[in-house]
């Protein structure tokens, strides 16, 4: 298996990813989904995975905030955006792609620890990378102000050391 694994500007990528994440995640797919109407950070980086006999197959966006934990100040890495074009999954393009995500968090010096929110159906899939679930309590900026973000589970890894509890304010919109 041949791939190629590019990590690119956020912004200027988008044009790259947008398809892929159209047909990952279309209008049938989100209708009906507890986060259909959450405003998205745009990602501030992304890992693209590309094969030569079928292009790109798969996404993940990384994105860098400073937010507060418990009150202090702290910043994080997070992965979100995580999408591999149904005809190509089990064949390990996501693990690769959040491996490289995660990689490209620990180069950065100041990154303590990773979150990111995924599904009941993926839980498995992360705890199987050493993600473990943060039980504490998430709030987030949305048109409407700020809020608690409940719409997907929470689920942090080590970069330095993850907290599992207490109160994350992501100081701007989840991703």
């Amino acid at each position: 298996m041949s791939v190629e694994i590019d990590i690119l500007n956020g912004d200027a990528s988008w044009p790259i990813a947008k398809p892929l994440l159209q047909e990952v995640w279309g209008p049938l797919m989100v209708a009906g989904k507890p986060w259909a109407n959450v405003k998205w950070a745009n990602a501030d980086l992304r890992v693209l995975i590309e094969t030569p006999e079928d292009g790109l197959v798969c996404h993940v966006g990384i994105y860098f905030r400073t937010v507060s934990w418990n009150g202090r100040k702290v910043h994080i890495g997070g992965i979100g955006g995580v999408s591999t074009r149904e005809d190509q999954r089990g064949r390990g393009y996501a693990t690769m792609a959040i491996d490289a995500a995660v990689h490209t968090m620990r180069a950065n010096e100041a990154v303590r620890f990773a979150l990111l929110f995924c599904e009941p159906h993926n839980v498995a899939f992360y705890e199987a990378r050493k993600w473990q679930p943060f039980t504490g309590e998430v709030y987030c900026e949305q048109p409407e102000g700020r809020i608690r973000f409940t719409a997907m589970a929470p689920f942090v890894l080590d970069i330095v050391r993850a907290p599992t509890q207490g109160t994350i304010d992501l100081c701007g919109p989840p991703w």
